[in-house]
C-alpha cells in the first residue's frame, strides 16, 4: 500500500488547509509552505512552486528526517533543511505551517514593538504563545533554518523578519491552521488598537491564572516538553 493510500484521510486534511490557506490570502502565488508528521521518520510536505489552492493528493510529497523523497512525482519545498531542523529540534510536534498572514506579517517588517511578544488576549496567550522575531536571512538556505536555533525549543511560533510567519504544533495540521487563524485575528485587533490609541496588556496576576484555563482545556505548555515552567516565565522574563 502506498503513503498516499496509507494516510488518506491526513492527505485530505493536508491538502484542505492548503486551499483555505489560499483562501484567506494567507498564501499568494506560489509562496508558503507547510508539513505533517505521519510517522517517526516519515512527514508529508508540499511540493515546490504550487500554489497552495492547486495543490491535490496526487501532488503531495513524503519524504524522510533526512530529507529524501520518498513518495511523490514533484520535488519537495524548497524549505526541506528548515523542516528538518523543526522535527529533529522539536520531536513533539507533529505539523509546521509557514505562511505570510498580512496583519500578522506588519509585525514582521514594524520597527519598534513586537506587540506579538506581549500578552493581549487570553486565547492567544494560552494557544499559541509570544512570538519571536527570528532574524532575517535568505528563503530556502540553511542558514535561514538555523536563525531558528536559539528559539525553536522555547516558542512554537515565530516571526521571520521581513518574510512571514511559521507555527509548529504537537497537534494535526488542521489545528495548526486554526493557530494562524488566531494570531492573524489578534493581530488585526492589535494594529486597530495602535491606529487609534493605546494597546492595554493583560497583568501578570492575569497570564498566571491563564494556566487555569489550559490545564482545563488540556492545551500543553508553549515550547518544548519541560523547557518552560510558566506562562509568567515566558512573557515576564524580566521579572523573574
Amino acid at each position: 500500500m502506498s503513503y498516499l493510500q496509507k494516510y488518506s484521510d491526513e492527505v485530505r486534511d493536508f491538502t484542505m488547509v492548503c486551499k483555505r490557506l489560499a483562501d484567506r490570502m494567507y498564501v499568494t502565488s506560489q509562496g508558503g509552505n507547510l508539513s505533517y508528521k505521519l510517522e517517526e521518520d516519515l512527514v508529508l510536505i508540499s511540493p515546490t512552486c504550487v500554489c497552495k489552492s492547486d495543490i491535490a493528493e496526487m501532488d503531495v510529497v513524503f519524504i524522510d528526517l533526512e530529507g529524501r523523497t520518498v513518495e511523490g512525482t514533484r520535488k519537495p519545498t524548497g524549505e526541506v533543511p528548515m523542516y528538518l531542523n523543526f522535527y529533529r529540534d522539536r520531536p513533539d510536534i507533529k505539523s509546521v505551517i509557514h505562511c505570510h498572514p498580512p496583519y500578522t506579517n506588519t509585525f514582521a517588517i514594524l520597527k519598534g514593538t513586537n506587540w506579538l511578544m506581549r500578552p493581549v488576549f487570553p486565547e492567544t496567550v494560552a494557544e499559541v504563545g509570544p512570538v519571536p522575531l527570528v532574524p532575517y536571512a535568505e528563503p530556502l538556505t540553511q542558514r535561514l533554518a538555523d536563525n531558528f536555533a536559539s528559539f525553536v525549543k522555547k516558542y512554537n511560533a515565530f516571526l521571520m523578519e521581513n518574510h512571514g510567519l511559521t507555527i509548529l504544533s504537537p497537534a494535526p495540521i488542521c489545528r495548526t491552521m486554526q493557530l494562524v487563524d488566531i494570531l492573524e485575528v489578534s493581530a488585526i485587533s492589535m494594529l486597530q488598537a495602535l491606529a487609534v490609541g493605546e494597546i492595554k496588556e493583560l497583568t501578570r496576576e492575569d497570564v498566571q491564572n491563564l494556566e487555569n484555563t489550559m490545564r482545563t482545556r488540556n492545551l500543553p505548555m508553549i515550547g518544548a516538553p519541560g523547557v518552560n515552567k510558566s506562562m509568567v516565565d515566558l512573557y515576564f522574563p524580566e521579572e523573574r
